[in-house]
């Protein structure tokens, strides 16, 4: 245990196993990006510093931006441009000077909807803590090639973009020489420029949509500045090799994303790394029996973060996957002061209206407006696709609440429109109209 000696009580309790009771306090499950903002913003809300720990289940606190030692990263909430590293240190320096503990080597195993919380860590033991409040921050996952079912051979040379991303940034390890990049998600685009500057080749990025899954300033710096291809409508229908990839096969694909045939073609390279999609990390809110979305795969939260079990709360890529962690803090915060206000008190909401996507929106979150709420509430969304000269558009039954124009909107890119919570009097549908 790091920090100051911890509020809670020890029970003596069997060989390696302890008991700790809590009143009126706030466990922060992971110690990423979001978990270490709603932890600060928690504190400076009100939580006594002792009565707040945070549970990360690596060695040392940052968590994913560790590893994303490119710039870029606190333009938007500290007006520069900051690596993963540095970015991470601010909020790390922040905890620590208030004096906030936490718990490194730490996996949580559940969380009732009592909110326990059951963890085990190599200093610790087997360890359950009764708490007042949850945040859940556990961040996200790569999806894998078993989940998006490549054909072909199991030869070594197959990589997730981000563990690629570790390989050389954290354990100073190349991948591969002659590389292949399918799915254009952030990280991947990201690795392409990294491996080119560590002397790979990287022959091009495949993408099975028809636009790009990351941001346009990504296509700009890592594939356009670096004359890296970027096929849309393309995926890889086979893997190539049998102790070590020797090529994979490219082919276009059809409106339905079934590959065409006749479009196929051979690329020699030794790696394939996959930047197919993230997945929120949601087995503790599935072992809590919290509400989760069928469309982003984090929970139903309300303005205030919370989900369908009081006293718990969600932010960050834990509830939906963010393109800039600047989003991911100023989330994290709102989930911190909503924790803290609930410890001090505050009920739980009992009429909630019900946010829902329209025409061009494929989510919106939050999924419930409390009723009776003040200030302004951020609604952040998707659109299905690619609209040009289009109008973002949120209605309250047949109200209209706001109307932005937006010269064009991506699916790559998370949009947001901010509404005031006294105008919301019913359900809620944002809509994304072409003019």
């Amino acid at each position: 245990m790091q920090g100051k000696e911890p509020f809670f009580r020890r029970v003596p309790s069997p060989a390696n196993i302890k008991i700790i009771t809590s009143m009126d306090k706030l466990v922060i499950i992971g110690g990423g990006p979001a978990g270490l903002a709603a932890a600060v913003a928690a504190c400076d809300a009100g939580v006594a510093a002792n009565d707040i720990l945070v549970l990360e289940r690596d060695d040392s606190l940052g968590g994913i931006l560790n590893q994303c030692i490119h710039a870029g990263f606190g333009l938007h909430l500290f007006g520069e441009e900051l690596s993963g590293p540095e970015y991470a240190g601010r909020f790390i320096r922040q905890l620590r000077e208030r004096g906030i503990p936490y718990v490194t080597d730490a996996m949580v195993l559940s969380l009732t909807p009592d909110r326990i919380v059951s963890y085990v860590s190599p200093k610790d033991g087997f360890v359950r803590l009764q708490a007042s409040a949850v945040v859940l921050a556990t961040g996200c996952r790569e999806r894998t090639r078993g989940q998006i079912g490549i054909p072909g051979t199991r030869p070594a040379g197959v990589f997730t973009a981000g563990s690629a991303q570790r390989f050389v940034n954290i354990e100073n390890r190349m991948p591969g020489s002659r590389v292949v990049i399918l799915g254009s998600g952030d990280i991947g685009l990201i690795m392409a420029r990294r491996l080119t500057l560590e002397g790979a080749k990287v022959e091009c990025v495949a993408e099975v949509m028809n636009y790009c899954g990351g941001l346009a300033r990504n296509v700009a710096q890592c594939l356009n500045d670096f004359d890296i291809p970027l096929y849309l409508s393309h995926t890889v229908t086979d893997i190539v090799g049998k102790k070590r990839v020797e090529g994979v096969k490219i082919a276009e694909v059809d409106e339905n994303r079934n590959p065409i045939k006749s479009t196929e073609y051979y690329v020699p390279c030794d790696t394939l790394l996959l930047s197919v999609g993230l997945i929120p990390e949601n087995e503790i809110a599935k072992s809590a029996g919290i509400t989760l979305d069928r469309v982003t795969s984090g929970a139903v939260v309300d303005q205030n973060n919370q989900t369908s079990v009081p006293g718990v709360f969600a932010c960050g890529n834990a509830l939906q996957v963010h393109d800039l962690v600047d989003n991911v803090t100023l989330e994290a915060q709102n989930a911190g002061k909503s924790a803290a206000a609930y410890v001090s008190g505050s009920p739980a909401p009992s009429v909630c209206y019900k946010t829902a996507p329209a025409d061009n929106v494929r989510y919106v979150v939050p999924q419930k407006i409390a009723a009776g709420g003040s200030g302004d509430i951020k609604l952040s969304f998707r659109v299905t696709g690619t609209v040009r000269g289009c109008e973002t558009v949120v209605k309250c039954g047949g109200t209209e609440l706001k109307r932005i124009k937006k010269r064009v909107v991506t699916p790559g890119e998370m949009e947001s429109v901010t509404i005031k919570a006294s105008d919301v009097k019913g359900d809620v549908t944002v809509a994304v109209e072409k003019k």
